[in-house]
């Protein structure tokens, strides 16, 4: 019989390059928050792969990029933190656009550890081109940095994604369960809640929100006297008046479908009814002010 094998692997790439999802897809649930506006990931969610020949622990970090603020600066020291923790790294980059300077940037970086870490380069998104299309991603992936693996993987139609998943199952350590069988993240509950709060807000709002957004779940307990429903009370944090404004929307209306969509997936995560109190306050430019951003959680 073979050993059980266990350890940690985390995916790079540039903001949109398709980490959360091909992390999602390889749970097989939802755990780190997906969505189409860039650099939206801030904590390293963990999702957890069980096999019964190992337990492939992912740990999703937010997208590196050249940091113009200090929230930039803490984002870019949590993927270093995590590329020094982990037994495998899978570096994202999507089939459909071209390999460009940031791409090359995060290579440059990868080349450091690529002694000790073994760096798989993973074309994502492989529903979006055609085959000649993958194949040329392939080869100019393979220009830009030496691989371990290179795969192509799509985590729409779920193309490779059990490949990928043996490709880094076979470099972890062997070793027992880190995590008892049918958990699918450590993240707490709360953290969570949180994310897909941001999630939902995120969503169909202008290019000039997703940096400004932090959320904080204030309280979150059942509801007295009732076992079937949960009341969270949370704050949505933005830097500037304007843009409240933009959130709320017309006569509150935004708001109201932001938190519509948000509770439907709480329920969804915590299996329960829920009552979702949501507000939102003004943070005068948290993400340049160490104390705000401390009390934020970065």
């Amino acid at each position: 019989m073979s050993e059980h094998r266990s350890g940690f692997a985390c995916f790079v790439g540039r903001p949109n390059a398709g980490k959360s999802t091909l992390t999602n897809a390889l749970v097989g649930t939802k755990v780190a928050i997906t969505s189409s506006k860039p650099q939206t990931t801030r904590h390293a969610i963990r999702g957890i792969v069980h096999r019964e020949d190992a337990q492939l622990v992912l740990i999703d970090t937010p997208g590196l990029h050249r940091p113009r603020t200090l929230l930039g600066e803490r984002l870019n020291d949590i993927v270093h933190t995590t590329w020094s923790e982990v037994d495998v790294v899978g570096f994202c980059v999507p089939a459909n656009e071209k390999i460009g300077p940031g791409d090359k940037f995060i290579a440059a970086e990868l080349q450091k550890i690529a002694k000790r870490t073994p760096v798989i380069g993973i074309v994502t998104k492989t529903d979006l081109v055609q085959p000649q299309q993958v194949a040329e991603q392939l080869l100019a992936l393979q220009q830009v940095m030496e691989f371990a693996e290179l795969v192509p993987v799509s985590a729409v139609d779920g193309f490779q994604v059990a490949t990928l998943a043996d490709l880094l199952v076979q470099r972890l350590p062997e070793g027992p369960q880190l995590y008892p069988g049918g958990e699918l993240t450590d993240e707490p509950e709360q953290t969570l809640v949180a994310e897909l709060i941001r999630e939902a807000a995120l969503e169909g709002v202008r290019d000039e929100l997703p940096h400004s957004i932090a959320v904080t779940v204030e309280e979150m307990l059942p509801r007295e006297g009732r076992d079937d429903l949960i009341d969270v009370h949370a704050f949505l944090y933005v830097e500037r008046p304007s843009q409240k404004g933009i959130i709320l929307g017309h006569k509150g209306e935004r708001l109201r479908e932001v938190g519509a969509a948000a509770r439907r997936n709480i329920e969804r995560l915590l299996g329960s009814k829920v009552y979702l109190d949501l507000h939102i306050k003004v943070a005068k430019e948290w993400q340049r002010d160490p104390r705000q951003l401390r009390r934020l959680g970065f």
